[in-house]
């Protein structure tokens, strides 16, 4: 099989595709509306508390990595169910991993939360 040349054009008209992978995060996936409600007031509240740049690294790490498990976890599942519509023990492993993997994440970013805004809404209390 001959490999086909890097091309910008290519690479450029791939993006319709990714951002239809996220119109069908957000219409389908109703974990990723409760995600981005998150994200939302993790935004809005940096900007209201005046977080630092090293908080906002943090901040929009843990929400790229959020809905980075949530996406993978939609395509494991999305596959798993057209492989084995049926029910069968090594999927629903793999459906429980990936589920897992999202809650790790979810998990981790609410401690982020917790660590960076925390302290400062305490000092207006």
């Amino acid at each position: 099989m001959q490999q086909e040349n890097f091309s910008f054009k290519k690479r450029i008209q791939s993006f319709p595709f990714a951002f239809n992978g996220l119109r069908i995060l957000f219409r389908e996936e109703h974990n990723s509306r409760i995600h981005l409600l998150a994200a939302i007031l993790a935004i809005v509240s940096g900007f209201f508390l005046k977080i630092s740049p090293y908080e906002w690294i943090a901040i929009v790490f843990a929400i790229g990595l959020v809905f980075a498990f949530e996406i993978l976890n939609s395509a494991i599942e999305n596959l798993s169910d057209f492989a084995s519509p049926g029910k069968h023990d090594l999927i629903k492993k793999a459906k429980d991993l990936s589920a897992a993997g999202v809650l790790v994440t979810a998990i981790t970013a609410l401690i982020i939360g917790i660590i960076i805004f925390l302290p400062k809404i305490l000092m207006y209390v």
